[in-house]
């Protein structure tokens, strides 16, 4: 039976966007209250639904995974909004938790949710507060590969553990023949290509491999890149710049950089009757599946890397907005409240399946937008 809730989640319009990587969004706001924020909505006749509010200068910064995303919705906020600037750098998921750790930013954008020690690190910047976990954005990790001749590649989870730990390292080796028992695989070297930065990418792609392949894969799974050999790359848009460039190449990317950089995917045999593709509607199938499994307003959630139904892709990833249930900053916090209820809004959310994302799952997103509205 299918994961898939239609109901819950909009399929996907194939296309990625080519915005600017220097996110510079504005906000506008009261003309009363300049550095606090001010409270009073100013509304544009192109605004929609957005209620700009706040001003001053917003930073946050994080997950790659989700520049995509963040380019879209800075795009149409700043359409509507003037008066606030807010900056997000994609320096990676670990770089963007240590940045707000250190109350460098208003938010962060993580692709795997924070640790018990991280929370207990948030108390110090979220003053009588801590940091919880906002889902805003959904999609699969596409692995995506660069080989001569060959444009429909099938791995198992087994055979993927071998490649990244550098013990298959040709593509015509036994294993990928098996799977490929159709196709005429050259002897080119294989060129595994993973993050050189801390990466919640990184993080749920070895967890799909600790969980669907754990004889082959030893390492726990982790923001920092553990196994052997291999090459590395800094964020995202590296590992998938480096795979289109180099013959032989394989990285995991999410889904919106495979189609930006019309690199090719590979389908994954899970056990499943068909080998799935890395698409928004299959993701969604898996991200329908996962259930919230944080307390006391955070919403992290559990995911089932190791599914077997039918047409559901399992290498999938949650990236949160990480921010300060109480004690955020009062001259940031209405502009990041703004900006933050528009991301989970429902135009929001549909902007995602546009570019290549999933939305998150409608009872999910429901209590994010309650929790944002509760921020203080």
């Amino acid at each position: 039976m299918k994961l898939q809730r239609t109901n819950r989640l909009r399929a996907l319009t194939v296309g990625a966007m080519a915005v600017t990587s220097a996110l510079v969004l504005t906000a506008c706001g009261s003309d009363d209250n300049s550095s606090q924020g001010g409270d009073s909505p100013s509304k544009n006749a192109e605004a929609g639904n957005i209620e700009c509010k706040g001003e001053g200068n917003l930073l946050a910064s994080g997950s790659s995974a989700q520049k995509n995303a963040v380019d879209a919705w800075v795009q149409a906020y700043q359409q509507a909004c003037e008066s606030t600037k807010v900056n997000y750098n994609p320096t990676g998921s670990g770089a963007g938790i240590q940045e707000f750790l250190q109350g460098k930013t208003a938010f962060a954008g993580s692709d795997s949710a924070l640790d018990a020690d991280e929370v207990e690190a948030s108390k110090e910047v979220c003053k009588d507060g801590k940091a919880i976990n906002l889902p805003m954005v959904g999609g699969p990790v596409a692995i995506g590969y660069n080989l001569s001749g060959v444009e429909d590649l099938v791995l198992d989870a087994d055979t993927i553990a071998k490649i990244f730990d550098s013990k298959i390292t040709k593509w015509d080796d036994e294993a990928i023949k098996k799977l490929n028992p159709d196709t005429d695989l050259p002897s080119t070297k294989i060129q595994a290509f993973h993050r050189s930065d801390e990466s919640g990418t990184t993080d749920n792609f070895t967890t799909y491999l600790q969980q669907a392949a754990p004889d082959s894969w030893k390492y726990e799974p982790a923001k920092a890149w553990a196994a052997k050999g291999g090459q590395s790359a800094n964020g995202s848009a590296g590992v998938a710049t480096n795979v289109k460039q180099t013959d032989g190449a394989i990285g995991y990317f999410e889904l919106s950089y495979a189609t930006g950089n019309e690199i090719d995917t590979v389908k994954l045999d899970t056990g499943a009757g068909e080998p799935v593709e890395a698409t928004v509607e299959n993701s969604s199938n898996g991200i329908a599946a996962g259930k919230i499994v944080g307390t006391d307003g955070d919403l992290a959630m559990e995911l089932d890397y190791a599914t077997k139904e039918e047409g559901a892709y399992p290498i999938i990833l949650v990236t949160y907005e990480i921010a300060c249930d109480k004690g955020n900053d009062p001259q940031t916090l209405e502009a990041m409240k703004s900006f933050l209820t528009y991301a989970a809004s429902e135009d929001g959310q549909q902007q995602l399946a546009e570019i290549g994302y999933a939305p998150i799952p409608d009872d999910v997103i429901t209590k994010v937008r309650e929790q944002v509205s509760s921020l203080s």
